[in-house]
């Protein structure tokens, strides 16, 4: 009997998070880094932002992008680990050390997100 893995779970979310990485943050870093800063276009109010920020659809597209880009960043890490490094044999401590800290950080991120006065 074949031994049972969590593995194609965890590259799912890896091509998940990295297709929604590749897509939505160079937008959002041209708009808020370049765009906006240099004067290219009108940058939008405070308050503006605020009401953005507090409707729930955005919420979920941020909270969305924030933990499936920091799965993507474990699952990269952790094979970094094992490949590169050869560090294979603490399999079970970087999985928990990476995954775990994806899973902080989504923690933090679903926090501020819901937090937003």
């Amino acid at each position: 009997m074949a031994k049972k893995t969590h593995e194609p779970f965890f590259w799912a979310i890896f091509s998940a998070g990295g297709v929604m990485t590749a897509l939505f943050v160079p937008v959002q870093l041209f708009l808020f880094a370049l765009a906006f800063p240099l004067g290219w276009l009108e940058p939008p109010s405070h308050e503006s932002l605020l009401t953005l920020l507090r409707n729930p659809l955005t919420q979920l597209y941020l909270l969305v992008l924030c933990t499936l880009g920091l799965f993507h960043w474990a699952h990269r890490f952790r094979h970094t680990l094992y490949d590169a490094l050869k560090l294979k044999h603490l399999g079970h401590a970087i999985s928990f050390l990476c995954y775990g800290a994806a899973l902080a950080g989504s923690g933090v991120a679903a926090y501020l997100l819901w937090n937003i006065a």
